[in-house]
């Protein structure tokens, strides 16, 4: 918190009332039933306001219980002026960091931006103190990943990244199910999902700065980025399939599907990663070639060593652009793999049955349990009260208030200490598939895709061990004033 202080202002109160010896009125008293002191309001700002930052902030502001003193975005004439509708008393920003070195009463931040930006945003923040809560993928690279989970333990950041299905409370019947030995020996995790629904696989966009909304600061939005002219669909969506930007498929719900049998399996870092992408054909007997884009589909495979939870090597696969696994023969035809229709979906797959369950976002999580005896096990119903999103902002907030390590910071689902490592395993995918698309032309003047092949993992030291090449991917290039 403010001046990395472990103590919530509440701690802080009472101890200093027992300190000076006088007696406090109860707030009820002064302030009625309800009543809460403005002592005891985390103060909170959004570094991004619309779209998912709209719902990120309203959701920590915790029905009006917490104070949101600052927004920040680089076009408020988009999803993010009904942002300022909700929060008219909010001082506003384009510049997240004017607004944080400015703004010294801020405690903590969510971080709503594109997945540029989502590293050099928390870190400014994190020096500065401020407890953050950063929307899903961490980070755009796995060096930021890194960086960052050690920087929480260093500056006692209480932080939390935003895949809030992690806070689904039923995760836990899928963990049960996994500890309960009923898989047998688990070996096997099948992924897979119906991203992108943006364009993606295709030639970038022609640069147009006539066509530049007038409140947008494009350079502001580009941030770490490169700096070239306002291209056009990019903001507010479609930056997710160019990796200047985004972090496709994966980033875009990776961090949601991944982290279901990531989390019940107990997986530490991968220790290789292999890929194949779609050619998309728009000219005879040669494909497209757009390496600074996503592919329209890719197939990844990722390994891991056993863990206590695991008990065995584990071989994980992911497929994106539609592309499902086959549906097992222990699951009768007529009934989905997965989510509905089984667009998205997770089977982790032992020698006595498969748990099949959907994405864990907002999403119905449908987690079923099929044995080999014929047995069938539903997981049970959500209760009907539930909080938006699980709670999985208010208990950030709820932490921040505590302060680091306690046992709301300790009880929380996806802080940095579990959603790095875990965010790294996501972007290995990335780390493939962009690894896939180099290539040299050969003595021929012909090109070969040299990097098509099992990459070696060494994630202690964030390394791939034999292809150099591919470690260029691990982090990237940053625009001068926006270094992580």
């Amino acid at each position: 918190m403010k001046e990395k202080s472990n103590e919530s202002r509440r701690e802080f109160i009472k101890k200093g009332a027992i300190a000076s010896s006088f007696f406090i009125v109860p707030r009820n008293v002064l302030g009625g039933l309800g009543f809460i002191s403005p002592s005891d309001q985390l103060n909170i700002a959004a570094i991004g306001a619309g779209g998912k930052g709209r719902s990120d902030i309203t959701n920590a502001s915790v029905n009006g219980r917490e104070r949101i003193i600052a927004l920040c975005d680089v076009d408020f004439s988009g999803s993010a002026k009904e942002t300022v509708k909700k929060f008219p008393n909010a001082k506003l920003y384009a510049d997240y960091r004017e607004m944080l070195d400015k703004e010294k009463d801020i405690d903590a931040v969510t971080i709503s931006t594109p997945d540029h930006v989502h590293g050099p945003a928390a870190k400014f923040a994190m020096e500065r103190g401020k407890h953050v809560y950063v929307q899903k993928p961490m980070t755009h690279n796995i060096r930021e990943a890194r960086l960052l989970t050690e920087m929480a333990r260093k500056y006692k950041i209480v932080s939390q990244m935003g895949n809030q299905g992690a806070s689904n409370p039923l995760l836990k019947t899928v963990q049960g199910w996994v500890d309960s030995g009923k898989l047998g020996k688990i070996s096997k995790v099948q992924i897979w999902t119906n991203r992108p629904v943006w364009p993606q696989g295709n030639a970038m966009p022609q640069p147009d700065e006539s066509l530049k909304p007038k409140d947008l600061d494009w350079n502001l939005w580009l941030g770490p980025a490169e700096f070239k002219p306002y291209t056009p669909n990019m903001h507010p969506f479609n930056w997710r399939g160019w990796w200047d930007y985004g972090t496709g498929a994966l980033g875009d719900v990776g961090c949601h599907l991944i982290d279901i049998p990531f989390r019940t399996l107990g997986l530490k870092y991968p220790t290789d990663a292999e890929c194949s992408v779609a050619s998309v054909y728009t000219k005879m007997w040669a494909p497209d070639y757009n390496p600074e884009g996503c592919p329209a589909s890719s197939f990844i495979t990722l390994h891991f060593a056993a863990t206590p939870k695991s008990k065995s090597n584990i071989e994980m696969s992911w497929s994106d652009g539609g592309i499902r696994p086959a549906h097992p023969d222990i699951i009768p035809a007529s009934e989905d793999i997965g989510g509905t229709n089984s667009s998205n979906g997770v089977l982790i797959i032992g020698d006595k049955g498969i748990i099949s369950t959907n994405i864990n976002d907002s999403s119905p999580m449908m987690p079923k349990l099929y044995l080999n005896d014929g047995t069938k096990e539903l997981g049970p119903d959500l209760p009907k009260d539930i909080e938006p999103e699980y709670g999985h902002q208010r208990r950030w907030v709820d932490a921040c208030k505590a302060g680091f390590n306690s046992k709301e910071h300790k009880g929380l689902t996806s802080s940095f200490d579990y959603a790095g490592p875990m965010t790294e395993t996501v972007l290995m995918g990335n780390l493939a598939i962009r690894s896939y698309m180099l290539k040299k032309d050969n003595s021929k003047g012909q090109a070969e895709f040299y990097a098509r092949k099992k990459l070696l993992w060494d994630g202690e030291n964030m390394r791939i061990t034999n292809l150099e090449e591919a470690n260029q991917f691990v982090g990237r290039t940053y625009r001068k004033g926006w270094e992580v």
